[in-house]
């Protein structure tokens, strides 16, 4: 359909659909059915000049996300969102790098509706944490995101599954973290020792009933956490500081020594955020991972 006069996508739709509703139109619009030239289109104002040529598809064949490692959770035309599954890197860990990576299945996505749309990352999981992630459209709003990453995230809830009981049973931990590139570990420090402040408050939620007096690591706690800093691998040290290390975790635990499940059980639950373009609070969360439910009390 080619437009002969400037209008807004929506009125335009409305006048050659056939009467069709606002509401119907909203929803093509949302199923990413309407190209506007060769660009998938969902803003229903996007504003239209005479000569443009407007598509719409049956819903057969659309570019869709089928990956057992992502899920797409939400997405506009500023953002995605996704659930990420254990055992995916967000992004490659050396240039270059053909591994499969959360990264690399968004970008082919992204790329199939339009050759020269791009993804950006905003923040990272390590490879074996679960849960959730968001992703920029644009390069701009990447470095607008990351640079008030603090300012715009209003929740962020991880579950973990940990070795042992948290004394207390809820509390804040504060130390400084430093981390040594060169052998990618994080070392945590009780005092100001130059590294920087990482504050996680956590709340034991259940407990396990295994619990041995000779040796306390067959115990399991399922504990919330809520991060007031963001910090590189700073759950699994805050943890790990405790003597309650995240269960699975090989490198500030014991791995799979004591652990029931074979993964590191971190799981990120809540992203909540104010959406950087709407301006808008937006919340999103993945259920807990089924195999945290051990025998718990």
């Amino acid at each position: 359909m080619r437009v002969a006069e400037p209008t807004q996508l929506m009125d335009f739709l409305i006048a050659k659909m056939g009467g069709m509703a606002r509401s119907s139109v909203k929803q093509l619009l949302g199923q990413r059915r309407v190209k506007v030239g060769n660009a998938v289109q969902t803003r229903h104002d996007f504003s239209l000049k005479a000569g443009d040529v407007v598509t719409v598809s049956s819903g057969r064949g659309n570019s869709q996300l089928t990956h057992p490692k992502l899920r797409i959770v939400y997405e506009d035309d500023d953002l995605i969102v996704v659930n990420k599954q254990p055992g995916l890197l967000t992004v490659a860990a050396t240039p270059g790098s053909s591994e499969t990576t959360a990264y690399s299945i968004l970008r082919a996505y992204v790329k199939k509706q339009n050759a020269r749309a791009g993804i950006y990352v905003v923040h990272r999981l390590d490879r074996e944490t679960s849960g959730l992630l968001v992703f920029a459209r644009s390069q701009e709003l990447q470095h607008y995101m990351r640079t008030y990453w603090r300012e715009l995230v209003t929740e962020r809830t991880y579950i973990a599954l940990t070795e042992g009981v948290l004394e207390p049973r809820e509390g804040k931990i504060t130390t400084w973290l430093t981390e040594d590139k060169r052998n990618a570990v994080v070392y945590s420090s009780p005092v100001d020792d130059g590294g920087d402040i990482a504050i996680t408050n956590y709340k034991t939620l259940k407990i396990s009933n295994q619990q041995s007096a000779i040796n306390n690591q067959q115990c399991y706690s399922l504990v919330e956490l809520h991060l007031e800093t963001g910090r590189t691998n700073q759950i699994r040290v805050h943890l790990a500081s405790k003597g309650c290390p995240v269960v699975g975790d090989r490198k500030y635990g014991h791995g799979n020594e004591f652990s029931p499940i074979d993964r590191l059980c971190l799981h990120a639950k809540v992203l909540a955020f104010i959406h950087p373009v709407t301006e808008k609070n937006v919340r999103f969360e993945s259920p807990v991972p089924k195999e945290f439910n051990l025998p718990l009390k």
